[in-house]
């Protein structure tokens, strides 16, 4: 496994990042505790999870079975950077009228303390924002994360779904503050969604904070298998297959050339950009996380690169340059 640092920050963090969103919801207890063993078995060492994970009245599951692996004991919590996030509704009902999502200072202190409890452990290396507020103001946010910080409950801030200004405006009340700030963006970003690369990839590039791609085969589509009658049910259903049927002919075509599985390529195009930190790997089976790995020892070539740009274009290169003359 390959490391590097998470923007400007210290933190290393290995090239790929296991997202457990499935677990609790498409892959049980057990078979959890097999992918993040196996993780850790191959070095990976970052783990991302959200409070809502297992969603809805269930909202807090995928926390709890990561808790759980964690209690096992055997070095696993200590070999783990472990991410977490908050944002949505926890389905509390002592929450009264703050269970609306929201980044309230209120809702920061009371959802860390929840997690901390469901992950069994006394600090989070990664507490990430999962959404913009627009009604809250980064003096409640920053007050509120240096607290955290302070009390050694957090080691680091990270945003998700932020667009550009969002991240260069956390970044200026942050420098005001004389504090570090963010040090990650988690987007969603892949070979179909690239329109990041107009805006929020060069800013995040730009003030120092690590990309975490999201949904990085988009979906399932990238998978390899859609156009064959095997898209997964995250990948807008058949409709959209067919709509970018010839694309991803294409570029299953291109993979049969390389020798490579399509969601080896996907990844590999993304660990290939230096503003991205780490794609997520959210696998259902242990056959998945262990096909992920490839991923890391695959370097494009120029060729590949060129033709993967033919077959799915993006933005046109980064603002203003892209869209003025």
């Amino acid at each position: 496994m390959e490391f590097t640092y998470m923007g400007r920050s210290g933190l290393k963090v290995s090239r790929l990042c296991l997202g457990t969103m499935n677990f609790g919801v498409d892959t049980d207890e057990q078979e959890s505790f097999r992918i993040m063993d196996a993780a850790l078995d191959a070095g990976i060492n970052f783990f991302d999870t959200a409070n809502i994970y297992g969603w809805g009245e269930n909202a807090g599951r995928t926390e709890e079975i990561v808790g759980r692996w964690f209690a096992q004991g055997g070095g696993r919590r200590e070999r783990t950077v472990l991410a977490t996030k908050f944002y949505g509704d926890m389905h509390d009902p002592l929450d009264g009228p703050n269970r609306d999502a929201g980044l309230s200072a209120y809702k920061l202190r009371r959802h860390l303390e929840g997690s901390l409890q469901r992950l069994q452990t006394d600090h989070i290396e990664l507490y990430q924002m999962h959404h913009v507020d627009r009604n809250v103001g980064w003096d409640e946010l920053w007050n509120g994360f240096q607290t955290a910080v302070a009390q050694g409950k957090i080691g680091y801030v990270g945003s998700s779904n932020f667009a550009g200004w969002d991240l260069a405006v956390a970044q200026g009340e942050a420098k005001a503050r004389g504090i570090q700030g963010l040090i990650s963006e988690q987007h969603k970003y892949n070979l179909m969604c690239r329109l990041p690369e107009l805006e929020v990839l060069p800013a995040a590039k730009n003030l120092g904070i690590g990309v975490i791609p999201w949904s990085p085969l988009d979906g399932g589509l990238l998978a390899g298998n859609a156009t064959r009658g095997g898209a997964g049910k995250r990948s807008g259903d058949m409709k959209r297959v067919e709509k970018h049927r010839s694309q991803l002919e294409a570029f299953g075509a291109l993979c049969d050339e390389l020798g490579e599985r399509e969601d080896t390529v996907a990844l590999a195009w993304l660990l290939a950009n230096p503003a991205v930190t780490a794609p997520i790997i959210g696998v259902r089976t242990l056959e998945q996380f262990e096909r992920s790995l490839r991923a890391v020892e695959l370097e494009l070539d120029e060729s590949a690169m060129k033709r993967l740009d033919e077959i799915f274009p993006g933005p046109g290169g980064e603002a203003p340059r892209a869209y003025a003359w």
